[in-house]
């Protein structure tokens, strides 16, 4: 990413344009993820139910790695947003605990900073189903910030 791109999503992010904003990223485009602000002006990703999303059709559950990648972008994303940088930022690393399996069905996810330094982020995610107290996964993730 440039600042090129910096500059574009800053202007969708002041337009909130969610659907633009998903749409620049190829990754988040693929699995389709949905993003929004609940009644609180807080980020919500959602991850709508696809078949192609299910990793074990016998149980069926969603795949881990789009459990993962769908974090992952959030949290992304969730930075970009509360950022004003031109430069973004580059994950350092990225630790995920799948806690039960995902449903065939919409997954959600909500990130918070927990520590943002001149020089790295700290973000908590966590992703549930059908009740926010009963998460299907929670990632830890560090940013290296320009």
């Amino acid at each position: 990413m440039t600042s090129d791109y910096m500059t574009r999503f800053l202007a969708l992010r002041d337009a909130k344009d969610y659907h633009g904003i998903i749409d620049s990223i190829p990754y988040a485009r693929l699995l389709g993820v949905e993003m929004s602000e609940d009644g609180e002006g807080n980020l919500l990703f959602t991850l709508p139910f696809a078949e192609r999303n299910v990793g074990n059709p016998i149980l069926p559950a969603l795949h881990g790695g789009v459990i993962g990648g769908f974090l992952e972008n959030a949290a992304l994303i969730h930075l970009m947003w509360i950022r004003e940088s031109l430069e973004p930022p580059k994950v350092i690393d990225f630790s995920l605990d799948y806690l039960k399996s995902g449903r065939p069905q919409p997954l959600f996810a909500r990130c918070s900073l927990t520590k943002q330094g001149k020089r790295v982020a700290h973000m908590l995610i966590e992703a549930w189903q059908e009740d926010a107290r009963q998460p299907v996964a929670v990632a830890r993730a560090h940013f290296l910030l320009a």
